[in-house]
């Protein structure tokens, strides 16, 4: 198929002015894993960069060495902060897949695939329940473990299967209200997810109690759907669309009922990450426009919050000695570094350490471990290396991604660390009797 198309869309005024702020300066360099990993110059941002800029001026294909470039890019956004001109790469990459996506003919099995996990699981919450409670039988029947003793799997299933975190025996329960715990101080909208609400529910469950017991009540809008990240990642911007317009639907028919709230909260740093950026996404609908504009304004990561509505400190100690892995689009994208870490300190007995280059991604990067599986786990073997070498008993985590690569780094690399979510570190403060 030809290429055209996509460098016809790279070529268009929007996308040159997002290319236009870059100077080449290399200051990007040395934030990015893969250029770190590879150390290859179009693995880097600034030659990644350089191929869109050849691609949309025709003076390169859009071949398969173009693709696999742009492919192996986590979209970690690291290059952000780093970045003296302001270069909005995150956009810049985006675009590019879009373009990609839009001109590739896959294959029926890619296709299938595709449509399964993007349109029909992700976007619908009681689909990802019923195939959590198959998974539990699945773990609780020790089929599990047969499965992983015989190594069988292809590849790509075998990275999906291994990510599978410990069940839960029960689903959350958002059909009644959470009423606020002590003094009231107003009423939030809790954006659950799709994959933490059907894998990773203790952690929604602990967000929703430490809400409470700071004097917030909780609402959960009925008809929220998937954040859209997932599909952005993989080039799926009209379906991302969709699923910003039904979010932005949902929660303003709650927002009607409930009589307002104070903030949108959000416990995973890539859906608060894609939240935020629905004025963006939408900025051509006329329709949309000016909601996803106040939709945004809204949202707020649960670290965010309560760092400004922490109401009730928890006092219960909780001797560990933990460190933080980062969300890469909650400390790139939402540039929220400080918070997380001030609220660990604020939990008695924690011990906090930080790791050698905690800016650097784990490899998750939304489905960035499944279809790159050996980059990942290079990735990921680096991360463990550091947390190893930093004797952390405890890892804390702020986003769904980052908790299941975790977690399936730790039991592969035979380390006595725990992972959780840093609302179950303060919801266990706040239980604690110590």
């Amino acid at each position: 198929m030809s290429d055209q198309p996509a460098a016809n869309r790279l070529a268009a005024p929007r996308f040159q002015a997002l290319l236009a702020p870059c100077v080449r300066c290399g200051l990007c360099l040395p934030a990015c894993p893969t250029y770190h990993l590879f150390g290859a110059e179009m693995d880097s941002p600034r030659g990644r960069i350089a191929l869109m800029r050849a691609a949309s001026e025709n003076r390169i294909t859009c071949d398969r060495v173009f693709r696999q470039h742009i492919a192996l890019c986590l979209d970690c956004r690291a290059c952000e902060p780093a970045c003296p001109s302001g270069v909005q790469y995150g956009a810049l990459v985006e675009t590019t897949r879009s373009a990609l996506a839009a001109q590739r003919a896959p294959g029926i099995i890619e296709r299938a695939a595709r449509r399964l996990t993007l349109r029909e699981l992700l976007p619908h919450a009681a689909r990802l329940r019923f195939i959590a409670r198959g998974l539990r039988v699945y773990q609780q029947s020790g089929l599990q473990s047969f499965i992983r003793w015989l190594n069988c799997l292809p590849p790509h299933w075998r990275a999906m299967e291994t990510l599978l975190p410990p069940l839960s025996a029960r689903d959350s329960d958002y059909a009644h209200p959470a009423p606020a715990l002590g003094e009231p101080r107003g009423t939030v909208a809790f954006f659950r997810g799709c994959v933490q609400d059907a894998l990773l529910a203790p952690v929604n469950a602990a967000t929703v109690r430490v809400l409470r017991r700071n004097g917030y009540a909780a609402r959960v809008p009925a008809r929220q759907t998937c954040c859209g990240a997932a599909q952005l990642h993989l080039g799926e911007v009209e379906l991302a669309r969709a699923l910003a317009r039904q979010n932005i639907d949902a929660f303003a028919r709650a927002q009607v009922k409930d009589g307002g709230w104070v903030a949108i909260v959000n416990n995973a740093g890539g859906c608060g990450a894609a939240l935020k950026e629905y004025a963006r996404l939408l900025a051509d609908d006329p329709a949309y426009a000016e909601k996803a504009k106040r939709f945004s304004a809204q949202v707020k990561d649960i670290s965010e919050f309560l760092i400004e509505h922490l109401n009730i400190p928890p006092t219960g100690a909780v001797k560990t000695r933990a460190t933080m892995v980062d969300s890469c689009h909650l400390r790139n994208a939402q540039r929220i570094v400080r918070p997380p870490r001030d609220l660990l300190q604020r939990i008695p007995g924690v011990e906090l350490v930080e790791l050698a280059h905690p800016e650097r991604c784990c490899g998750s990067a939304g489905v960035y471990n499944i279809v790159q599986v050996e980059t990942a786990n290079a990735l990921l073997d680096a991360k463990l290396a550091e947390i190893a070498e930093s004797g952390a008993e405890t890892i804390v985590v702020a986003n769904t991604g980052c908790h299941l690569q975790m977690q399936a780094g730790v039991r592969r690399a035979g380390l006595k660390a725990r992972v959780v979510h840093l609302v179950e570190l303060l919801d266990e403060s706040y239980t604690s009797k110590k």
